[in-house]
């Protein structure tokens, strides 16, 4: 019961308020869907992260990227308002460019954990925009907590490994996403339908 809180609940909790009503204005949902729809994204993003943080080099590469581009974003209030406010217009820095990060995290992959996402929370295609939200917030979160946690590359591999194994643990949609995203080693396409049984509690009411 005493066990430290994780990322996603520690982000949540940043997150919770006026940013949650601000994505679930320009998602277009009500804020019990977008809280279910953020709830479900982060243990995706951070679990994804912390596969590509497993391997030495990889967990270099992601340093960098939060040293060079993340370490001085402005705090998580002012970092949504930026993205929320953007409109349209093209990415201003590697800090905001949303789909930039996704890209680098999950590759390939991108359209399926954008689709498995939209599928898992009724969300459709606000997925992908939700995700472009949530992927520099989860960026500069990481970098303030490497700065004030004096992390190097292997404890910032570590935390996240952590929160994949825990992700993966607890279940939920979010881990039962990122453990289709993770295990797609040859079939093909992301089984959805348990996660959508698993589910139907959680998102609520049906249309």
């Amino acid at each position: 019961m005493n066990s430290p809180a994780s990322l996603v609940d520690e982000l949540m909790a940043h997150l919770q308020g006026a940013p949650l009503q601000q994505m679930a204005q320009q998602l277009g949902t009500s804020p019990e869907q977008t809280q279910n729809a953020v709830g479900t994204a982060l243990p995706l993003l951070l679990g994804t992260l912390g596969r590509n943080a497993a391997q030495p080099q990889g967990a270099m590469d992601l340093f960098g990227a939060l040293q060079r581009d993340h370490a001085n974003s402005p705090d998580l209030g002012g970092l949504l308002g930026s993205l929320l406010g953007g409109g349209g217009a093209a990415p201003e820095s590697p800090q905001t460019d949303g789909a930039g990060i996704l890209g680098h995290i999950f590759g390939g992959n991108r359209q399926r954990a954008e689709e498995g996402l939209g599928q898992a929370t009724g969300l459709g295609a606000g997925a992908g925009k939700l995700l472009q939200l949530l992927a520099p917030v989860v960026m500069a979160f990481l970098a303030k907590r490497m700065t004030t946690g004096g992390m190097d590359a292997g404890s910032l591999s570590e935390t996240l490994g952590q929160e994949r194994a825990r992700a993966q643990q607890q279940g939920g949609l979010g881990g039962g996403l990122l453990g289709s995203l993770l295990d797609q080693d040859g079939d093909g396409h992301v089984g959805l339908s348990d996660l959508l049984k698993m589910g139907g509690g959680l998102l609520g009411g049906k249309r």
